[in-house]
């Protein structure tokens, strides 16, 4: 395994990292890093219904979208972020005790009471303070998760808009409530020292971007992670809305149609994915807004939103 040192904090230069790593690096991968002021959206979500706008205008915080799904996060120097890219191998489209596992082991050593949540959550007594994301490319699973150590927590709760839904449904009262930093157990701590502890928690060889790579990610990061269609591009108006909790994210169709039949689809919201919506979304194209068809259509649905069956989602479009 090859470890990235990576002392970068641009968080376009950030997330441009790991695609870039994603699509030309052989070997697994692992990096620590750290991010100036920003919002990481999910790669399924809605940018205006996620963020504070005129909070994160004003306060000059970069709003950026990642390439797995999951929901919006906040970013700060008080944030550590890692990520792992291996070969997907046998398992399962989306498996986050894997790579959570190395994360809790050296926290644990520590004396942190850390511990897996629900499906992509670590948290400390009950609190929140990792949330994890995956997607899988040509038989390659990029995993990344967040570690809120000294983050401000006025900015996190500031920066993002609170889903109610999603809070009413875990009976949590605030963003902030459900959250914390781990420099509660690790009062000795700084998060650049966290950040070299975990980076020598694990056995790989140091690395250093080349100049080559460094090029590389400046290009794409240039042409597609600072650019306002990767970030709000898939964000307009349609002329039917319609959004609902399931137990495996929130799920928001938009659509307009012509004829009783879709015409253009964007489906959005904090769920998982192994294959990108974006092809969903097409194949929708032409359906008849008739609920078996929707179905129908709708077969294959687990791959673009983990967990869903296809009546669930061809509801949504009929509700509306």
């Amino acid at each position: 395994m090859k470890l990235y040192i990576n002392n970068n904090t641009d968080p376009y230069f950030n997330l441009a990292s790991e695609e870039y790593l994603l699509l030309n690096e052989a070997e697994p991968v692992f990096m620590l890093w750290r991010n100036d002021r920003s919002v990481i959206i999910g790669r399924n979500q809605n940018a205006y219904a996620e963020i504070n706008r005129d909070f994160v205008d004003n306060n000059g915080i970069a709003v950026v979208r990642r390439l797995t799904g999951g929901g919006a996060v906040f970013h700060d120097l008080g944030n550590i972020n890692y990520t792992f890219i291996t070969s997907k191998g046998d398992a399962g489209a989306l498996d986050f005790a894997r790579f959570c596992a190395p994360v809790i082991s050296a926290l644990s050593a520590l004396g942190v009471p850390a511990e897996l949540s629900g499906r992509n959550d670590m948290t400390a007594d009950g609190r929140k303070f990792s949330g994890n994301a995956q997607c899988v490319f040509n038989q390659r699973v990029l995993h990344h998760g967040t570690i809120l150590f000294s983050a401000d927590m006025s900015y996190l709760s500031g920066a993002l808009n609170a889903d109610p839904e999603k809070m009413k449904s875990k009976g949590i009262k605030s963003v902030r409530s459900r959250v914390c930093n781990l420099i509660e157990y690790l009062p000795g701590f700084t998060a650049e020292k966290l950040k070299n502890y975990l980076e020598n928690s694990v056995e790989a060889d140091k690395t250093a971007f080349t100049a080559e790579q460094t090029a590389g990610i400046e290009k794409l990061s240039a042409e597609k992670y600072s650019t306002w269609e990767w970030n709000y591009g898939r964000s307009k108006e349609y002329g039917h809305t319609a959004r609902a909790r399931f137990p495996f994210g929130s799920v928001e169709v938009c659509y307009t149609a012509e004829n009783g039949r879709l015409s253009d689809v964007r489906i959005s919201g904090d769920y998982f994915s192994a294959r990108s919506v974006d092809e969903l979304e097409r194949s929708l194209a032409g359906c008849r807004l008739i609920k078996e068809e929707l179905s129908e259509r709708l077969c294959g649905i687990g791959e673009y939103i983990s967990g869903a069956a296809p009546d669930q989602i061809a509801a949504l479009f009929i509700k509306t």
